[in-house]
């Protein structure tokens, strides 16, 4: 059994100080670098995921809903849009950036892309068609179970396992190792996730 980490989203932008941020997250950064010191043995695979917007049309809004519509964040090229320097200074080699163009919230939205660059939507699309995707990474490294950590759980953890699932691989969360948008949401994120078959830990 090959076993992947999908560390999710843990940026500043995300995190206490951050554009969008989850109250606890700075702590969460923290948990899931002693985490990946502790168990990186135990993986065939590591990658992070980032919000890399730069235009994602309504995804980003002037008075935003907090639901379909969110203020400016993930902003690429920013310090916040960066790997929060907790994930940063792991040295994991694979990134996968997603929401260039558009709004996700799954890491499987995103493309392979271990630069800062800021890519035209040709670019994107391009390596998008190319295979530079998080399940084509998977499967090439012959991943069957993943652990998906990091922020939020209500949102982007949650939708990144339910595409886990959906593509065929065994998906399990550590609750210790994300932190929802409100409880009430997070509540909500793991009745959906242990319906979809998410194992959560």
């Amino acid at each position: 059994m090959n076993r992947a980490l999908i560390v999710v989203d843990v940026q500043p932008t995300f995190c206490e100080g951050g554009e969008l941020a989850v109250e606890g997250g700075n702590a969460v950064a923290e948990r899931i670098a002693r985490f990946v010191d502790a168990h990186r043995d135990e993986y065939a695979y590591i990658a992070t995921t980032q919000d890399w917007h730069i235009k994602p049309g309504s995804h980003w809004a002037a008075n935003p809903d907090f639901v379909d519509t969110w203020p400016v964040h993930g902003k690429a090229g920013t310090p916040n849009a960066n790997l929060h320097p907790a994930i940063a200074r792991l040295g994991i080699e694979h990134h996968f950036k997603k929401g260039q163009y558009s709004s996700a919230y799954s890491g499987f939205e995103g493309i392979e892309d271990n630069t800062d660059r800021i890519p035209t939507r040709e670019q994107v699309e391009a390596d998008t068609l190319a295979g530079k995707t998080l399940a084509n990474a998977l499967k090439a490294a012959g991943v069957t179970h993943v652990d998906i950590i990091g922020l939020a759980e209500s949102h982007c953890v949650k939708e990144t396992a339910l595409d886990a699932r959906t593509l065929g691989f065994e998906a399990r969360v550590f609750k210790d190792l994300t932190a929802p948008v409100s409880e009430e949401l997070g509540i909500a994120a793991r009745r959906d996730m242990a319906q979809a078959g998410v194992v959560l830990a």
